[in-house]
């Protein structure tokens, strides 16, 4: 994913913390996909040349994503109407009780940060 990002003029930083390989499958795809879609947002709208701060930590039961870019802080489209894109994320989070928020970051730029609770049985 970080591949195609860099290859639309965009600078990546990544970052993993805890045992992100002991995750169970589910986990890992939901993870995946909810990056994907912050990713693929960013090089929607953002500007080449600006960076994406991409942060993954697991905890013994948290699980917590950060999308953050220095692009533009608002997405073009309709007044008070939310993209596929973050409702996909939602869905996906819901799986685990998490949540997804997005919206303009402080300083500029765009923000996407999920939650999943890894405190579920058989998960």
């Amino acid at each position: 994913m970080c591949a195609t990002v860099c290859a639309a003029g965009l600078k990546v930083v990544h970052r993993t913390s805890g045992d992100v390989e002991a995750l169970a499958g589910g986990v890992q795809l939901a993870v995946y996909r909810i990056v994907q879609e912050a990713l693929t947002n960013t090089v929607k709208h953002a500007v080449g040349g600006a960076w994406v701060h991409l942060a993954v930590a697991v905890t013994d039961t948290r699980l917590s994503i950060r999308v953050q870019d220095t692009g533009p802080a608002v997405r073009p489209g309709p007044p008070n109407q939310e993209g596929q894109g973050l409702v996909g994320m939602r869905e996906r989070a819901a799986l685990y009780r998490g949540t997804v928020g997005g919206g303009p970051a402080d300083g500029g730029g765009w923000s996407v940060e999920a939650v999943l609770d890894l405190a579920i049985p058989g998960r």
